[in-house]
Order: structure tokens, then sequence, then C-alpha cells
């Protein structure tokens, strides 16, 4: 049974006010629009006549983008570079109310730019460094984040492969949630190997779950949901599972067993980027606010369905997500 808008209202009033934590690769999202009419003379390829220009935050930023949204009181903590790039992100990120905390390195901002051409994507570029350059030392991790993470309602690692989130913080973040009994989440990337144990919550889609459960996927076979579970739970020993699989909508897991299978909520889908982002920000401020695994899965499977109806990186607002639910 889909979350209702009586529901929803009592949930948005709940999490305003809650305090979150995320920690990963925050980017800065660049976007080019523009329109192409003719093929360049030097090359086989499209001329395209720029009309603007916009940012926005993304990665990390974005899920704290997305909990600011929804009412939360959001400090993201991630790698600011000394440049136009690190400065433009870090004034998007305040003027949402978002506070940050910059951490130590000597790489430049990620910059993602994409070209649009008649709101199709034509091409991305990307500007970062090597992984090490953003890494954080394991010993100025508490002196970094302890005070954050004590005060905090819930923690969301957000991980994009790009170096920031090492075995060592991950194990450090992980001691310092336990103590002071704090919600800790992770939005994985497998092809980045992080080790992690005994995580609240874990967010992979049906790619990534698959790899960290070591579960080959097999193309026309139906998703191996039980043995999947079952596998990442006796590795990872994660509490709530919620894998992503698309237009097949939510799997849920707790303790290594199936829950159940909630279909999409998505109505038209024009652009699923951030959408994962929109997801966890929106289960984990469920969660915190009492919601059950499923309820939670209902709302954020809500809240996925808006953002995917809007071009770009985008977040969703309480009017537009009780909106949603209501025309449900």
């Amino acid at each position: 049974m889909a979350i209702t808008p009586v529901r929803t209202r009592a949930l948005l009033k709940k999490i305003n006010g809650l305090r979150i934590v995320v920690i990963g690769d925050v980017m800065l999202d660049h976007y080019l629009w523009g329109d192409a009419t003719r093929i360049s003379p030097e090359a086989p390829v499209p001329v395209v006549d720029i009309g603007r220009d916009s940012w926005t935050a993304g990665g990390a930023g974005n899920v704290a983008l997305n909990l600011a949204a929804l009412g939360a009181k959001c400090t993201v903590a991630g790698f600011f570079g000394r440049d136009d790039g690190g400065r433009q992100l870090g004034k998007i990120l305040a003027d949402k109310g978002v506070a940050t905390i910059g951490t130590p390195g000597h790489g430049r901002t990620i910059v993602k730019t994409r070209v649009l051409v008649q709101h199709q994507q034509l091409c991305r570029l990307d500007r970062e460094s090597a992984p090490a350059a953003y890494r954080v030392p394991p010993a100025k991790v508490e002196a970094l984040l302890g005070k954050a993470i004590r005060e905090a309602d819930a923690v969301i690692l957000s991980d994009y492969a790009k170096g920031l989130l090492s075995d060592d913080l991950v194990q450090r973040v992980s001691e310092l949630c336990r103590a002071a009994g704090t919600f800790l989440a992770l939005d994985p990337k497998p092809k980045h190997a992080l080790s992690f144990h005994g995580l609240d919550l874990i967010t992979p889609n049906r790619k990534e779950a698959a790899q960290l459960a070591g579960v080959e996927l097999s193309p026309h076979v139906p998703f191996p949901a039980a043995e999947v579970c079952r596998r990442l739970h006796e590795r990872h020993a994660t509490r709530n599972l919620v894998i992503t699989l698309s237009e097949d909508g939510l799997l849920l897991s707790r303790d290594g067993a199936v829950l159940k299978q909630i279909p999409t909520a998505a109505r038209e889908v024009y652009d699923v980027s951030g959408a994962g982002d929109t997801s966890i920000a929106a289960l984990v401020l469920a969660l915190a606010a009492g919601a059950d695994l499923e309820t939670a899965a209902h709302f954020a499977n809500a809240a996925a369905g808006v953002v995917v109806g809007k071009l770009g990186t985008a977040t969703v607002t309480p009017q537009e997500l009780v909106a949603y639910v209501s025309h449900g």
C-alpha cells in the first residue's frame, strides 16, 4: 500500500529540523544548455550554440540539498578546492542553508559539465584529481567529524568512488556513530570496494547489490533477490537493505531476509540524474523520523518519482511531495 497524504504530512512534520550529516564526494554540476542545428566543417560533430549556463551541487552535495529541501538541518563534509569551483559549490550549499565541513586534500574541486541540446545530454566533461588527492587521514577524522556526528540524528556516507571515503574513514565514522547511537547509512559504489560492517542501511542499485554480494547476474533471468540479500547480510551484517531496481521499484530486506518489493512511483521519467541521491535522503529522513522500513521506502519512492520528472540534478520540496502523493 502506497503512502497516504496524511502519513506524508505527518512524516514531513517529524522530519522538519532533524540533523543529518553527509560525508562523501561533493561535486559541482555544471550544465551548458544550447541548440545544435548544423555539423562542424572541421569534424563530423554537432556545433552547439550555448544559450545559458547553470550550476548546482552534485554527488554528496546533492544528497545534502535534498535533505535540506525536505526540511532537515544538514551538514555536508567533503573536499572543496581552493578554486572557483570550490567557492561556487560552497556558495550554492550555503544559499540553501547547508553547513559545510571542508576536508583536507590537495586536488581540484570535482566538476561535471554536461552539454544539453534540446533537453538531451550530448556529452559530459569531467574535471577531477586522482583519488589520493581527496583522502582524509584517519587521525583527523574525529577532530573533523566527531562533534557533528555526536549531534546528528543520522549520518549518510555518499560514495561516488572519487577517493574521499576510505576503509579507514568508514571504520572510524562507524565507531563514532556506534558510540553516539547515531543511525548510519551508506550509498555504496562496489568498484570502490569499501570495507564496511554492521551499518543501519545500505542503498545499492541492482547491479551494485549483485557485485557487493558476489552474485553474477544473467540476462533475461529474474533478479536473485533472496540470494543477494542473504549474501549481503553474511558479508556486511547490514540491518536494513533497500535495492533500487529501476523500473521494477524497490526491494526491501532486513537482516538478510526479503521483506517486500514495491513498484516504482514514477509516472513520467524525464531524467534519472540524482534520483539515487533523493532516494537515500528521503529514506534516511523517514527512518530517522520513526517510520518503519516499508513506509520509509514508499516515502522515498514518491520523492524519487517527483525528481525523475525534472531535468537535471534536482530536489523535491514538501509541497511537491504531498501534491504527488495526493494524485497517486
